[in-house]
């Protein structure tokens, strides 16, 4: 799962990045600290795979991955060459989906780009960046499509009338994921590359007095952006999730409890992030290993064997699958087996969050 973080300068990207990643990226309170993307990597919090570990007695646990990265230069006029200008295209064209950052916290010490704290403007200048470099996308798109149009081939008949549509979409200030698209049309846009056809998280970056509490003007802001575009939004103090990232699991458990709060911001990132990536979780257990394994919601069990290796896709009989709310409630594997939850699926089983699976397959 691979997130770009996204936002006007001074608004906590880099903490936020910090506290995910404890990578170290310099955060300072000038524009433009962040001059290369950061990419980090941070383990997926679940306590399934604490009691698997512990059920199996395995050598070793590893969690699902969610990968970061921390990317820089986006101001107005960016698409234009102004701050940093398109450096950052090629990093944010590689994730899969965006993490909007917006700053929706008064800090005198913290000076604003734009002078003023203004939830509204500051995503409006991000989207419209992003919107502008997909326009030139587009237009290049269109220049070499209409050059082959005299073949009167079908598939560029196609994209060339996708490309007119999304032109047209994107000229009147619209990100692409917005557009309605026909089944084949959005076949069609996968290979045109868009960033604005990514999926996005709006975060708002809050302060600490705001947390567990009532939400303030700047969150209501960016939540009615959100819920105009079908997207989601959530809130975080990256300050506090940077305090957090650098306390032990025990402190970081009493910290959060003197917060008043269920669990960290960033837990609940990489969530909202799954959701926005129609992404789940698998596991497998063993003596060697218990992990975690993500996939897309309802993939089928042969794909999901492919991401554990190849040759299990490849090769694939079938999957032996319990589910861990069953092995949880019952407390081991021979019970869940005697109460006939165990279940033998093939080729046509879509995978549900928290299975747990051990396949069979022949190469």
């Amino acid at each position: 799962m691979k997130l770009g973080i996204v936002g006007l300068p001074n608004i906590g990207k880099s903490t936020l990045f910090n506290a995910i990643t404890n990578a170290g990226a310099e955060v300072a309170n000038y524009p433009f600290c962040t001059i290369n993307p950061n990419v980090g990597a941070a383990p997926v919090e679940d306590k399934r795979l604490d009691f698997l570990e512990n059920l199996y007695h395995s050598k070793k646990k590893i969690p699902a991955i969610a990968e970061f990265t921390d990317i820089a230069g986006l101001v107005k006029g960016a698409s234009k060459g102004e701050g940093l200008g398109n450096q950052f295209l090629s990093h944010i064209r590689e994730t899969a989906a965006i993490v909007h950052l917006v700053r929706c916290f008064e800090d005198k010490d913290i000076t604003h780009v734009s002078g003023a704290i203004d939830p509204l403007s500051d995503i409006e200048i991000i989207n419209m960046e992003l919107i502008f470099a997909d326009l030139e996308s587009i237009e290049k798109k269109l220049e070499k499509l209409e050059k082959n149009i005299r073949l009167n081939d079908k598939t560029i008949l196609s994209q060339r009338d996708l490309a007119v549509k999304l032109k047209e979409h994107l000229g009147l200030g619209n990100p692409a994921r917005t557009l309605i698209l026909k089944d084949e049309e959005a076949k069609l846009l996968k290979d045109f590359f868009l960033i604005t056809s990514k999926p996005i998280l709006y975060v708002c970056n809050i302060a600490e007095k705001d947390l567990g509490g009532a939400e303030n003007p700047y969150q209501k802001q960016v939540k009615e952006i959100a819920a105009k575009e079908g997207a989601a939004a959530m809130s975080i103090c990256a300050k506090i999730e940077a305090e957090l990232s650098e306390l032990s699991v025990t402190e970081r458990s009493d910290f959060l409890k003197e917060l008043g709060l269920e669990e960290s911001g960033l837990n609940k990132l990489v969530k909202a992030s799954y959701e926005t990536l129609g992404l789940s979780t698998f596991l497998t257990a063993g003596e060697d290993e218990t992990r975690a394994w993500t996939i897309k919601k309802d993939c089928l069990a042969p794909q999901a064997a492919g991401v554990i290796h190849t040759d299990f896709e490849k090769g694939f009989i079938r999957a032996e699958v319990m589910k861990f709310d069953d092995l949880f409630r019952l407390g081991n594997e021979k019970a869940v087996r005697e109460a006939g939850l165990l279940k033998s699926e093939g080729r046509d089983y879509k995978v549900q969050d928290g299975d747990i699976i051990e396949f069979k397959f022949n190469v």
